[in-house]
């Protein structure tokens, strides 16, 4: 947590003031209890009706003054509290960015989540109650204590006894919550990861007829996180009687006290108000404290875990030398590359070596979990290699900042996923400034013109999140284009064209051969026919290639690729 604290840096002035005008409005409170003695001891027994209405005016200006400070007390921490949130989720967000896949594998996609929201929550609700309430409390209760000791010591003492003992009942209690409330959060977060993993997969849920398993996976879940928030809230509940008890009691010695001090003319009957209106500002405030540090202890965890995100570092570091033009023929080579996963047991692959030349159409293909994604994860240094190394133009991957790296290269993952936005503004991330007229060449190679020519609008027709407003051709379709509009040097199509008819992918197949800059061409995939007229074919099992060459080459050399082939197209002559 006091990593983050940094972030306050640019808010000191509300830091100083929140507390400020909090304590001067505990200062006008802790005057009130003698303007009600003075009301009592000279307006009420003098009779004096002038007075009294003087003393209730001054009383009126008094919580006039007092909510004033404490408006503005509640505007500079807020003000902080929500500036320093800000600039947390900023820098959080830029953090998670710049994570390698192996860091976000390890994560989680709901861990980061939770971290951005639920717990950024929680840490500005802490940052505020700290700013707002943690001098204060303390301020009231020993200012309480020294103002009773001025009006009788004798009468003083009970608050010198009780006010320990409510200190160990508050704490106490709090102390025991604390862990309590960890548990809480432990098992909220549970049941948002099973939530969030629901909801994603609700499709496939349905799909396999369980959704009354996962409703009473969920119900014991949600039972057990119940169980611990009613335990702790049954503890939690203690605070108020058992203290109230203790402030009574308290009272009573109190008024007991003060009337034998009243009867033998040592105070007034003024002086036992105020003293017994002293008594409830410390009950107040102890269990405003109590209260204050519960919220501060899940502030501090939740700051912890943002904290423990921000201590990840990227296992991707980028060159910081001037890069010097390569000398190679190559547009990509791999020398011997090995990778393993983080925390993996075995590797992903192993002692892969191959060529490309510019302008060549590469076709990988193996059986599922060969290492077909995780080849072509490695060009774009999305992982790094564990032995050997990936050239780009000559230059090994590693040698280049991530972002010359990654704009040569555009990328179409398995998963088509497109944002929120118009059509135009999709396809503007693959070129900022990209014109209609580059949008719609893109969308003619990636036969996808007629899907928005078709929409109400064109390119400026709007998508829903996810693009859930189309098919699942259209999207592979459209992200394909997004990819094309920044006329990339090295093209990677990772299994982008499985939603696609064969009529339509074997014209983008084409569309792609005749693009005019002549880019290099990485294309995954498991169907045979869309990758049988590549410049070479790479085919890969349990992570190592069993044969690289052409379609006719391999379906001689390579019994594997035979195999798929003959899988997917009858064997001539073969009878059905």
């Amino acid at each position: 947590m006091k990593k983050l604290l940094v972030y306050l840096k640019d808010y000191k002035k509300e830091t100083i003031l929140g507390p400020l005008f909090k304590l001067l409005e505990a200062s006008f409170e802790l005057l009130v209890p003698l303007v009600v003695a003075s009301i009592i001891d000279v307006g009420i027994a003098g009779q004096d009706r002038p007075y009294i209405i003087k003393m209730i005016l001054l009383m009126v200006a008094l919580g006039v003054i007092g909510l004033v400070c404490s408006l503005t007390a509640q505007y500079f921490a807020a003000k902080a509290a929500v500036g320093f949130t800000k600039k947390v989720k900023h820098a959080l967000f830029a953090h998670i960015q710049g994570l390698s896949y192996s860091e976000m594998d390890t994560l989680g996609v709901s861990t980061m989540i939770t971290r951005m929201t639920s717990d950024m929550n929680q840490v500005q609700n802490g940052v505020n109650l700290t700013l707002r309430l943690l001098l204060r409390s303390p301020f009231v209760v020993f200012g309480a204590m020294v103002m009773a000791f001025t009006i009788d010591v004798k009468a003083a003492l009970v608050f010198v006894g009780a006010i320990p003992l409510l200190c160990i009942v508050v704490f106490g209690i709090m102390l025991i919550c604390i862990p309590l409330y960890k548990k809480v959060q432990a098992r909220l977060d549970k049941i948002l990861g099973m939530t969030r993993e629901n909801l994603t997969g609700v499709r496939v849920i349905r799909a396999f007829c369980k959704e009354e398993e996962e409703i009473r996976t969920f119900q014991k879940r949600n039972d057990e996180l119940t169980s611990v928030q009613k335990f702790v809230g049954r503890i939690s509940a203690l605070m108020n009687p058992v203290t109230y008890v203790i402030i009574n009691l308290a009272v009573v010695v109190l008024v007991w006290v003060g009337a034998i001090q009243v009867e033998t003319g040592v105070i007034t009957q003024g002086a036992v108000v105020a003293l017994y209106n002293y008594m409830s500002q410390i009950l107040v405030e102890l269990i405003k404290m109590a209260n204050l540090i519960i919220n501060i202890t899940k502030s501090v965890a939740c700051g912890n875990r943002i904290g423990a995100v921000f201590d990840v570092k990227s296992s991707l570091t980028e060159s910081q030398q001037e890069l010097l033009p390569g000398s190679s023929s190559y547009r990509v080579e791999f020398r011997e590359v090995t990778l393993r996963y983080q925390n993996a047991g075995d590797d992903s692959l192993t002692n892969l070596t191959f060529v490309v030349r510019p302008g060549e159409t590469v076709g990988i293909i193996g059986g599922t979990g060969s290492g077909k994604t995780s080849l072509v994860n490695l060009i774009p240094r999305f992982y790094d290699v564990a032995k050997g190394g990936v050239y780009v133009d000559g230059l090994d991957v590693r040698s280049y900042e991530l972002e010359t790296l990654r704009q040569k290269i555009g990328i179409v993952p398995q998963r088509a996923v497109l944002f929120q936005g118009t059509i135009r503004e999709n396809m503007q991330w693959g070129k900022k400034d990209a014109s209609d007229t580059e949008i719609w060449k893109a969308l003619e190679v990636a036969q996808a013109a007629d899907v928005v020519e078709g929409k109400e609008g064109g390119l400026d027709f709007m998508l829903e999140p996810g693009g859930r407003n189309l098919s699942g051709g259209q999207r592979q379709r459209l992200t394909i284009a997004r990819a094309l509009v920044r006329q990339p040097e090295i093209l990677i199509l990772d299994d982008s064209a499985s939603a696609l008819d064969f009529a339509t992918d074997a014209a983008l197949r084409k569309a792609l051969r005749e693009l005019e800059h002549s880019p290099t061409v990485f294309i995954v995939s498991q169907r045979t026919s869309s990758i049988q007229f590549a410049d070479q074919i790479i085919v890969l099992d349990d992570g190592e290639a069993v044969g690289i060459g052409t379609h006719e080459e391999l379906l001689h050399s390579c019994e594997i690729y035979r195999e798929i082939y003959e899988s997917q197209f009858k064997k001539e002559g073969e009878t059905k």
